[in-house]
């Protein structure tokens, strides 16, 4: 078990993570990220996530995220239109196909269950 910590979100620096260029709709997104704990069989993880504005799809796991700046619009195939900005809770399932607008740079803390 790791000891507990805290992390300020708009300061962490993040590395580069590859998008899929099929995954792009449109503009030119850029993802950065950084896993911040991880349980030891994997299922669990814990981290930051940032994208810069454009349109992408995922297919998304379970996840709850806090948007910590900036703002998109999530549209989840056969389902909801989600807004998000700062302060913002949101959660997905798992098997969602989204399509996210990303309207101003926004980063996220999330937590994923596989």
């Amino acid at each position: 078990m790791t000891d507990s910590f805290v992390l300020h979100i708009p300061d962490t620096e993040l590395e580069p993570e590859p998008l899929d260029p099929a995954q792009i709709v449109s503009g030119t997104p850029e993802v950065t990220s950084k896993v911040v704990w991880e349980s030891a069989d994997g299922r669990q993880i814990r981290g930051v996530w940032q994208i810069t504005p454009g349109v992408v799809t995922d297919t998304e796991a379970d996840e709850l995220f806090v948007v910590i700046s900036g703002s998109a619009t999530i549209e989840v195939e056969g389902g909801a239109t989600l807004r998000v900005g700062p302060g913002d809770l949101a959660v997905l399932h798992a098997g969602d196909r989204t399509t996210w607008t990303v309207h101003e740079t926004l980063r996220k803390a999330y937590a994923i269950n596989l």
